[in-house]
């Protein structure tokens, strides 16, 4: 590799000439600029971002930690924090824990050895397995989505419990009795606040609610709903937690052959163009993601710039789009009559 030696050698200048034009520090010359950015490119010459960081002892990392970068949901936030980063001058070195709690500590544990600026964490559940390592490491950390318990931490999240009331009495009001909840993983408290939420105003209205764990991989989740459907009595509405769970439902809904909204009306979480494109178009609650990354990207530059006044807790609304996957059958075979 080509040092900054080979660089100012190549276009004739000082190291410290080099250092001012890629670090913009100082006022160059304009042909000066020019030689050493064409000698940069000549020689295909990376900058030593950690020495550099070393020399400064300022580091523009953040790491990132999601449950699996391959949920649409969790890509999407990754994409939002990378914009905020970008605008601020930081990186993101980003992990996926897997939804596993042991590998959530060991990836915490690998980016730490980084001396990363920050940290933005979506934990697997409410342990919050590795906190222990990133209060020792003494570094700026922001849990996004998922809460821990007892969080000694800033918290951006949403209310997931209010929208979930919401979406109980959306049910009740088309109708619907019988309502079965699809939960990912009930060790998560947003699950457990969505359950909760339901219970809250579809009880009350007369409606049962029945809870089933479906698991976080799709082949389970869709092999459970498949038994669920399949042995147990048919609800007349099904209520997903997670963008994962609402794929599975609907192949599972398909194998058993129930119709939606005829048969069940389907609700999910976690809203995707692609639910407006299927027929029918698919009921969702709508997260607000881009908000919640610039809220939490804002905590940890706080943290980081050194605010130390207690732990933020924020909760942001939820939206609601009622389709016509939980619209009210007889209202809908009515329409297709007339």
């Amino acid at each position: 590799m080509p040092s900054i030696r080979t660089v100012a050698a190549l276009a004739g200048v000082s190291t410290a000439t080099v250092s001012n034009v890629l670090n913009a520090r100082r006022s160059v010359a304009p042909d000066l600029v020019a030689r050493v950015q064409s000698a940069v490119a000549e020689l295909g010459y990376i900058a030593d971002l950690g020495a550099s960081r070393l020399r400064s002892r300022r580091s523009t990392v953040v790491g990132v930690v999601v449950p699996d970068i391959a949920n649409p949901f969790f890509g999407t936030l990754v994409a939002a924090l990378e914009d905020a980063a970008r605008r601020d001058g930081y990186d993101l070195l980003v992990v996926s824990s897997g939804e596993d709690p042991a590998l959530e500590t060991a990836r915490l544990r690998t980016l730490l050895t980084w001396r990363p600026a920050g940290l933005i964490v979506a934990p697997c559940d409410d342990r919050l397995a590795g906190r222990a390592l990133v209060q020792a490491a003494g570094v700026p950390m922001v849990c996004a989505d998922r809460v821990p318990a007892d969080p000694a931490f800033d918290v951006v999240t949403v209310d997931n419990r209010t929208i979930a009331a919401e979406v109980g009495r959306h049910l009740v009001a088309t109708g619907r009795r019988r309502i079965l909840i699809a939960a990912a993983n009930l060790a998560i408290g947003n699950n457990r606040d969505r359950c909760a939420g339901v219970r809250d105003t579809a009880e009350p209205a007369g409606a049962t609610v029945e809870i089933i764990e479906v698991g976080v991989r799709l082949a389970e989740s869709r092999a459970r709903l498949t038994r669920r459907l399949t042995f147990g009595p048919v609800p007349d509405a099904l209520f997903t937690l997670n963008n994962v769970g609402t794929v599975a439902a609907l192949s599972a809904l398909a194998e058993v052959r129930l119709a939606v909204p005829e048969d069940l009306a389907l609700v999910g979480f976690d809203d995707a163009e692609w639910m407006r494109a299927v027929s029918p178009p698919l009921s969702t609650v709508h997260q607000p993601l881009e908000q919640m990354a610039r809220a939490a990207w804002g905590r940890l530059m706080a943290r980081i710039g050194g605010d130390t006044s207690p732990p933020h807790h924020l909760r942001l609304a939820c939206r609601l789009d009622s389709r016509a996957s939980s619209a009210p059958a007889r209202r809908l075979a009515l329409a297709h009559w007339h």
